[in-house]
């Protein structure tokens, strides 16, 4: 981050706190236009943890049965701004008893008391926006009981912060930040009673953003599924809220509800869940099907790529692969080195994953999760397809540069099921190699078999090649092809060395082989997930070996036998059957 970004961030800190201190000038609104109705999900289990005083903020946890939320020393930025952000709201009112909802109001007006005045770091307008619509989404459950005087703080705090939002969400980095700003803003404008004026000059504001922010394909700039889902439920509620007026939804935002919902149907996985990349999550439970629901937009056969993923599906069996290059510019700062990288999911159960995004658990995580070995592709010699770079003096962040140019697909649909092409530039550079991949994902979604290929593209490749071969002492470049399994997936190798067996909790058993070209082996693996304390413990199958030649290949198989009862036989189905 260069000298004159750091001094835009203090100006844009300073206007925040400016606005938010103005804010105060205003009236309380009277009320609400209509009753509002709760339209977030919330996780019933994160809110008993809160109502036990346990909370949960971005890899942290704090025990605080008898202290105040507001009282509680932040123990990193993620942290404060998820409770200023106000999404645990969502788990409270999923409770819904009396112990959620006292908390709930305690937090809520203990939050005016000690900011509402325009302190604190949660003045920020896509903070403000993701709280205003939480408090008017659940304003019923909040409200119960409440007295006129209480009452009144409630309204007048969100009237202010309507406020601030209508001069600072263009302060709001472009993308979901500002999707979060102007949603909140246009919310509130429909909602309350004396703010209807701000509505139409967000709604406007709103529907260039989706011009600009949401591609023709329906994808957005960081390539992270699950922040594409966040935008879309952000205009999905937004569209609902019109709705519930007898209001039209702006023709920009209802196209890109449409251009959006089939690719999020590409992206979601056989058990409903997101595919995990570029610092995506699976999404918060039911969120991704309640959503595409509330769309209205009707299936729709998909083709090609999805946001630059691909997708096969067969018998409840999803593959999705990264086929595309990452992110560039400041959407790269959260890019991972994933491009060729797959996961897997069998009916309700995810067999294959990549290790996700560390972020919640430090620096070095969130490092290690973004490098080619955290995913299930393969890796040359240790280098990652894309290299991490500081972006400028001052900054903590890191961009992604040297990464894949060049990434030719292709599709094709033999007989017997869907099959996928793809290759990567990545290694070009350095090893003059290109990295290839073929799936073939069985019609009946019991078989895929893949194949990895380093190949030379050209002369200079082989120039290259034959450098990096010299380098080595003639001993070949190293590769390492990985396989990062869910924690539920209980894997063992069979006592020749030649597959692995994996049993899912559903008790399907699923077996991996490979032709004998490189060493197989289980190892450690990690599964970084959003809300735990620290990284699950889990398994990866790599294959190994060494490239010699201009061309390399390897082949390998995922099959689901064909019950449990049969697994061992299914295991050794090469070997002589004596029975």
């Amino acid at each position: 981050m260069s000298k004159t970004d750091t001094m835009t961030n203090r100006w844009t800190r300073f206007q925040n706190r400016l606005y938010a201190r103005l804010s105060q000038r205003r009236k309380a609104v009277t009320g609400f236009v209509t009753e509002p109705e709760p339209r977030t999900v919330g996780s019933f289990a994160r809110g008993r943890q809160l109502v036990a005083g346990n909370l949960l903020f971005a890899g942290y946890l704090v025990e605080a049965e008898d202290t105040d939320l507001w009282d509680v020393t932040a123990p990193s930025t993620g942290f404060d701004n998820e409770r200023h952000g106000f999404a645990w709201l969502d788990d409270l009112a999923a409770v819904g008893d009396m112990r959620a909802r006292d908390k709930a109001q305690r937090w809520v007006w203990g939050w005016i008391e000690a900011h509402g005045r325009g302190h604190g770091p949660g003045w920020a307008p896509d903070l403000t926006g993701r709280r205003v619509m939480r408090w008017i989404n659940h304003a019923a459950f909040l409200l119960r009981g409440a007295d006129e005087k209480r009452t009144r703080l409630f309204f007048r705090a969100l009237a202010q912060q309507t406020w601030f939002l209508s001069k600072r969400w263009h302060a709001a980095t472009p993308g979901l930040p500002r999707f979060e700003a102007l949603a909140g803003l246009v919310q509130a404008g429909l909602a309350l009673k004396g703010l209807e004026q701000m509505s139409d000059p967000a709604l406007r504001a709103l529907a260039k953003e989706c011009e600009k922010q949401v591609d023709r394909q329906g994808g957005i700039s960081t390539r992270n599924p699950e922040e594409l889902l966040e935008v879309f439920t952000l205009l999905s509620w937004t569209s609902a809220a019109l709705s519930a007026l007898g209001r039209g939804t702006p023709g920009a935002q209802a196209d890109a509800i449409k251009r959006i919902a089939p690719t999020l149907r590409s992206l979601r996985h056989s058990d409903g869940a997101l595919a995990r990349f570029h610092g995506g999550g699976r999404g918060v439970e039911g969120r991704l099907d309640q959503a595409l629901a509330q769309s209205g937009v009707r299936p729709q056969p998909a083709s090609g790529l999805a946001m630059g993923y691909a997708r096969l599906y067969a018998g409840r069996t999803s593959v999705i692969l990264d086929a595309s290059a990452p992110p560039t510019g400041a959407a790269s700062y959260n890019a991972h080195a994933s491009t060729l990288a797959f996961e897997l999911t069998s009916g309700r159960r995810p067999l294959i994953v990549n290790c996700g995004s560390g972020e919640t658990f430090g620096a070095e995580w969130r490092r290690a999760g973004r490098a080619t070995p955290s995913h299930s592709t393969l890796c040359l010699d240790g280098y990652s397809s894309a290299r991490l770079a500081n972006a400028g003096p001052g900054s903590d962040s890191e961009a992604l540069v040297d990464a894949p140019k060049d990434v030719p697909v292709e599709f094709e649909e033999p007989m017997e099921g869907a099959r996928f092409m793809a290759g990567h530039d990545g290694y070009t550079k350095v090893f003059g190699l290109t990295h290839a991949r073929t799936f073939e994902l069985r019609f009946d979604g019991r078989e895929l078999t893949g194949e990895d290929i380093l190949l030379t593209a050209s002369d200079k490749a082989k120039r290259q090649f034959d450098r990096a071969l010299d380098a080595s002492g003639l001993n070949g470049i190293g590769y390492d092809i990985r396989f990062h399994l869910h924690p539920d997936v209980d894997a063992a190798i069979d006592l020749g060395g030649a597959a692995v067996s994996m049993a899912l909790k559903s008790g399907e058993i699923w077996v991996f082989r490979h032709d004998g070209a490189a060493k197989l082996t289980v190892e450690p693996s990690v599964y970084l997930e959003k809300g735990r304390l620290k990284p699950r413990a889990t398994k990866q199958i790599v294959l190994s070996g060494r490239a010699m030649e201009y061309a390399t290949r390897i082949q390998w198989t995922l099959s689901k036998a064909q019950d449990t009862a049969y697994a061992v036989r299914d295991l050794h189905r090469d070997e002589p059957d004596f029975d």
